[in-house]
């Protein structure tokens, strides 16, 4: 091959070599240039199955808490446990808690040891009370980030406890989240280690970003198809995450001023992504890293051009929950991979 390269003329040797150059430099936002950015598609992997944190809680009941809704809720008995939440959250806590076996009903979340859990969204993210209350819940936990809020308030009528927790999901609001679970459900001391070691993880896997990394720009895409295409921003739940993993958010460094923006060629070219960031199912939605490749303007960034993709399962990347520190550990795995060159 080198022998054949020789024969060619010096211009044409020339070009090959601005080529490659290219194929190894992504053009940053700020005039600076990325090279050692590995490329290529990648799945960051999470173990799906939360680790319980103890294997014979000790509930501690009644237990009094006030929801974010403002309301002082007592709960008395946690032997049926239903959460209800779009990212899933609530489901990974209460497993992680060690009370996996209590619950009888969830929505969104998906793993291993939950599959056989009786799903009470199971056409979407919409709640039905009867579906619920057949469950014969002893409590349920919730958030506004599902409802209607009718069908919650509908189940509380009836007497079960509701409790509601905050919607809003970040690092920042992780062990929090954790301790209000914790705090419903009579186990507050367990929440207080879960919480812990999830704060733990979370630093242990910023100290694993290799001293010398590039600093990538990464583009969170959400995608469901031909139906929904966004490109994240701040406020998205991905921006910190990638922050947190040593990257920076392209849809903030291109100046979005919302969570989640239409895809548009301008919107990807402006962003200026060395990696797409996206979710499993969402790739799949469109076709895989081909699919990607043909939206607006993708094919024009230097991730489209390298085809530099990560995704991650749909139920984990921005559940920010206990799951956190080994989300983020996967992530930094994908961006600075051990084999790089």
């Amino acid at each position: 091959m080198f022998r054949s390269l020789l024969r060619l003329p010096v211009a044409l040797i020339a070009v090959l070599g601005v080529l490659l150059v290219a194929a190894c430099s992504a053009p940053t936002t700020d005039g600076t240039t990325v090279t050692d950015v590995a490329t290529g598609p990648r799945t960051a992997v999470v173990d799906a199955e939360p680790e319980p944190i103890t294997t014979d809680p000790a509930p501690a009941l009644p237990a009094t808490v006030r929801g974010v809704d403002g309301v002082e809720t007592t709960i008395t008995d946690i032997s049926r446990i239903v959460v209800a939440d779009r990212s899933g959250t609530l489901a990974q806590t209460v497993y992680a808690l060690g009370l996996g076996d209590k619950l009888v009903g969830r929505s969104t979340a998906s793993f291993p040891a939950i599959q056989d859990v009786p799903n009470v969204t199971p056409g979407g993210h919409g709640l039905n009370a009867e579906a619920i209350l057949a469950l014969n819940p002893t409590v349920v936990l919730t958030d506004t980030s599902i409802g209607p809020l009718a069908v919650q308030e509908q189940i509380r009528a009836t007497g079960v406890p509701v409790v509601f927790v905050d919607p809003e999901r970040s690092l920042d609001t992780v062990a929090d989240d954790i301790e209000a679970v914790a705090a419903a459900l009579g186990v507050p001391e367990a929440g207080a280690a879960l919480a812990q070691r999830t704060l733990d993880e979370i630093a242990a896997a910023k100290d694993s970003i290799p001293a010398d990394h590039p600093e990538p720009t990464v583009a969170f895409l959400y995608l469901r198809g031909s139906a929904i295409k966004m490109l994240g921003g701040p406020g998205s739940g991905a921006d910190a995450l990638v922050a947190a993993a040593g990257g920076r958010d392209a849809g903030i460094l291109a100046g979005l001023d919302s969570q989640f923006v239409p895809i548009t060629s301008e919107a990807m070219i402006a962003s200026a992504p060395d990696i797409i960031l996206v979710m499993t199912h969402s790739l799949d939605s469109v076709g895989g890293p081909e699919g990607l490749s043909q939206l607006p303007g993708v094919a024009q960034t230097p991730a489209g051009k390298t085809g530099t993709i990560v995704d991650m399962d749909d139920s984990t990347l921005l559940s920010f929950g206990p799951q956190t520190g080994k989300v983020l550990a996967a992530l930094v795995e994908a961006f600075y991979p051990s084999d790089r060159s």
